[in-house]
């Protein structure tokens, strides 16, 4: 996996008064983990979730990413797969570090949906959600839950310690913020992968 090619570590932490605690917010291309009783919140159009955390001893954290919309989605070589995997994998040894343990791990996935404008024909949001699923099936972690596909963006509030998770379903878009900065990841991530020759450009 490409160096370039980073799963950022989100660094919006604010206390939220809606439910009187401390949140991290992530952006696309972000994760956050955590042991504190605090929320992770995110907003999704075509990008997944994935919240994950230890069952026993409430270590969790959520991540936030999309496949590069170039390339073979059946290819199991495919650099979306590659950046795919590498998203997950951050995750899930960054809870282990942390002191999670792989055989209490939990998860619950969300977004996929087919928001974007352009990105429909590919089915940009079907693949996350196939991809994710089919990721944590093959790394024998059980998924709980799961809020996938449609046609709405989301809104996912994710609380570790519990794993209590609240889903807002965004039936209408009040600007373009969701669809500009998912572009400009998917834009950001094929640029990235161009420069290491992971992927081919047509």
């Amino acid at each position: 996996m490409s160096a370039a090619i980073d799963e950022q570590f989100a660094t919006n932490v604010y206390y939220d008064r809606t439910f009187d605690c401390d949140a991290a917010k992530i952006l696309p291309g972000e994760f956050y983990f955590t042991h504190k009783d605090m929320l992770i919140v995110t907003v999704l159009g075509s990008c997944v979730s994935a919240c994950v955390r230890d069952r026993v001893t409430g270590i969790g954290g959520m991540n936030h990413f999309m496949l590069p919309y170039n390339g073979d989605a059946d290819s199991p070589v495919s650099a979306s797969m590659r950046y795919g995997s590498y998203a997950m994998e951050v995750l899930i040894n960054e809870l282990i570090k942390a002191g999670a343990r792989r055989e209490n791990l939990e998860a619950k996935v969300f977004g996929g949906g087919a928001v974007l404008r352009g990105f429909s024909s590919i089915n940009v949001g079907e693949r996350n959600a196939a991809f994710v699923c089919e990721y944590l099936q093959a790394e024998n972690i059980r998924v709980l839950a799961k809020d996938l596909n449609d046609i709405h963006a989301r809104k996912v509030y994710y609380f570790p310690r519990s794993g209590r998770v609240l889903v807002k379903k965004i039936e209408q878009l009040n600007n373009n913020t969701l669809a500009n900065r998912e572009q400009d990841y998917a834009t950001r991530l094929n640029k990235r992968m161009a420069r290491s020759g992971e992927v081919d450009l047509f």
